[in-house]
């Protein structure tokens, strides 16, 4: 899916992204980010001799796609096919470190899930001013990473 049919507008990335741009909240902090990563578990049907992997911690058969997301809402990059009980973390290795894949640009330039961190999404829609620089960088880190559960939320909608 990544080659074939999901291709960036800009597949450069060149410019920055207007949505980060023209938003005082992430520039300059973001200026060089280009897209959020994170991956999703959609139903899956497999025959039942190779079931096992597929099957997520909630009990049901699952695969796991890792995705890339513009912040206008747009799939820069899919792999799908993942069982279920692959880790993130594991496929976003192989795609980065597998040149056969192509996944686009370099690491340092996507938002990934920030784990471990609480983020007050409400106090940043509100402009409510950040109490310091880790702050300011969580804030904007979890309102621009929401774009990837919109982009999975319109698809999954349809």
């Amino acid at each position: 899916m990544s080659v074939d049919i999901i291709k960036p507008i800009d597949p450069e990335f060149s410019d920055t992204p207007p949505e980060i741009l023209n938003d005082r909240r992430y520039m300059p902090h973001f200026k060089d980010c280009i897209c959020a990563i994170n991956g999703t578990h959609v139903r899956a049907s497999i025959a039942p001799e190779k079931q096992i992997p597929y099957i997520g911690r909630k009990g049901i058969l699952t695969q796991n796609i890792m995705a890339a997301c513009s912040f206008d809402i747009q799939f820069t990059f899919v792999w799908a096919g993942w069982e279920g009980t692959a880790h993130d973390a594991r496929i976003f290795l192989v795609a980065i470190n597998d040149p056969v894949i192509k996944f686009p640009k370099s690491l340092e330039c996507y938002l990934k899930p920030y784990k471990d961190t609480r983020h007050h999404l409400p106090d940043f829609r509100r402009g409510q001013p950040p109490s310091g620089q880790e702050e300011i960088f969580n804030r904007a880190h979890s309102s621009l990473g929401s774009v990837i559960e919109r982009t999975f939320g319109v698809w999954k909608n349809r």
